[in-house]
């Protein structure tokens, strides 16, 4: 009944792929498929790791540079002047007779003059 009503059709199954000869693609359809995925890694590595590594750098230099009297800016957005200088710390005076200690880390950048507000 329901083959009258073409819902149901003969399934045929595939024979084996024939013997003869070199198999299809091989190395060079092996290197063609990894091709794109290589290509995309460069784009990658050359336009979001390699700026990356280059920005982290500076700022590790940045770090090591910082000396007292430094104008700088935290990560928070406080605006302060370096009093002293430790291997992970640095205190900052922030206003009249008011100091906070700060992680390294956490100074994103020193001032320059043309920065004076």
């Amino acid at each position: 009944m329901l083959d009258l009503l073409g819902l149901i059709s003969d399934a045929y199954a595939m024979g084996p792929a024939p013997q003869g000869g070199a198999q299809p693609g091989g190395a060079q359809g092996m290197l063609a498929s990894l091709l794109p995925l290589i290509l995309i890694f460069v784009v990658f590595y050359f336009l979001l790791i390699r700026p990356q590594q280059k920005k982290a750098k500076e700022h590790r230099q940045m770090l090591e540079n910082i000396k007292k009297g430094d104008k700088v800016v935290t990560a928070g957005g406080v605006y302060g002047v370096v009093e002293s200088v430790g291997p992970n710390a640095v205190v900052l005076k922030i206003a009249e007779n008011v100091k906070v200690k700060f992680g390294k880390g956490y100074i994103t950048a020193i001032r320059t003059e043309s920065d004076e507000d």
